[in-house]
């Protein structure tokens, strides 16, 4: 199935009256919160989705800021949005699909085939003059069922030992992954071995993913390799997610790792390594 998704198509898909759910995945870390901007003006048929409380579970600290959520927590959550076996779902954001691109993890790693990011986000819609609508959008409940293990994950043991035999990218800023500043978890740097790829990199200037030779290349001139698998962690998980989006899109198979730095950062013992 297509990762990404554009407007043009998105609208046809809408007015089609095709099998389809679309997710409203504002959120920003700090704020502002998403859901009354959702509710000022969202793609018609969306229904909003909390990252915090649907696309997160909530535990310890050594589980990190972002947890994958329970798979019954997460089915239930996908079932009052509308979704049925069978339907396309699109994700969007406001925020070059950095947000969103967790929702598209999270539900194709539970089993879901057809989920799609709109590539260039909400201002792509609302660039090509398509209208928005205001309010909640009440659903009928859908029936879809989820299971998690589609798509590759890693857990901590595994995330310290990947550089040994393949490539671990830390989608953070580049003056977090040096250790140069850390505004959130209780220390700096990055897990030892790994490699800095901001997941800003993949996107142009308008929000779009960049072809997937661009993408290639760019992962390649990092350090990604065809004969080695490679992982991706960020700072709670989800821009991770957007990463693994590029890589994807790269024609590479990324293997996440949820916990994130937050994660590591908080288990004591954990190793810690700073600057390139």
């Amino acid at each position: 199935m297509s990762v990404l998704i554009t407007a043009d198509d998105l609208k046809t898909l809408i007015d089609s009256g095709s099998p389809l759910t679309v997710l409203d995945v504002r959120w920003k870390l700090g704020g502002p919160a998403g859901k009354p901007l959702y509710l000022e003006g969202h793609i018609p048929t969306a229904v909003y989705v909390d990252l915090d409380s649907e696309l997160a579970g909530h535990g310890e600290k050594a589980e990190g800021r972002h947890p994958v959520p329970a798979i019954a927590d997460l089915q239930a959550a996908a079932r009052s949005w509308g979704i049925d076996p069978g339907d396309t779902v699109v994700v969007y954001d406001d925020l070059k699909n950095f947000s969103s691109a967790r929702a598209w993890w999270l539900l194709r790693n539970a089993g879901l085939a057809d989920v799609r990011l709109l590539d260039g986000s909400l201002r792509a819609w609302t660039g090509t003059g398509f209208a928005l609508e205001q309010g909640e959008v009440a659903v009928s409940p859908g029936s879809v069922t989820l299971e998690y293990g589609s798509l590759p994950t890693l857990d901590i043991d595994q995330a310290a030992a990947f550089s040994e035999t393949g490539v671990l990218l830390d989608a953070r800023a580049p003056e977090r992954f040096r250790g140069e500043v850390e505004p959130i978890d209780p220390r700096a740097g990055h897990i030892p071995g790994a490699l800095n790829a901001p997941a800003t990199a993949n996107v142009d200037a308008s929000g779009r993913f960049l072809p997937a030779d661009q993408l290639r290349a760019h992962f390649e001139s990092i350090g990604v390799r065809p004969d080695a698998p490679v992982g991706v962690y960020c700072g709670s998980g989800v821009t991770a997610a957007a990463d693994a989006v590029a890589l994807t899109l790269a024609g590479f198979s990324p293997a996440l790792y949820p916990g994130s730095w937050s994660a590591w950062s908080n288990t004591p013992g954990r190793p810690v390594a700073t600057g390139e």
